[in-house]
């Protein structure tokens, strides 16, 4: 399949798997071409297989949140001056 066959591909499987939205799968699936997790794919097209692409959109899925693990703790409204 071509790259971008593959990409539709892992992006599927994300919407299918872990009953996300089409954009939130997509979302996801670019970040991490932006990331070059996909750039191995590019060069080697041997890599683009079915079976890869599950395993892609698990380590996608997976690490979608490990950026930001935790939410901080919300600021307090500094005082107002009277």
């Amino acid at each position: 399949m071509t790259y971008e066959e593959y990409l539709d591909e892992v992006t599927t499987l994300m919407t299918e798997k872990f009953d996300l939205t089409d954009d939130a799968a997509i979302k996801h699936v670019m970040r991490a071409q932006a990331a070059d997790f996909f750039t191995l794919h590019d060069d080697h097209p041997e890599m683009r297989t079915l079976e890869n692409a599950a395993i892609d959109a698990q380590t996608i899925y997976d690490k979608r949140n490990k950026s930001r693990p935790h939410t901080p703790p919300l600021r307090r409204a500094k005082p107002s001056k009277s």
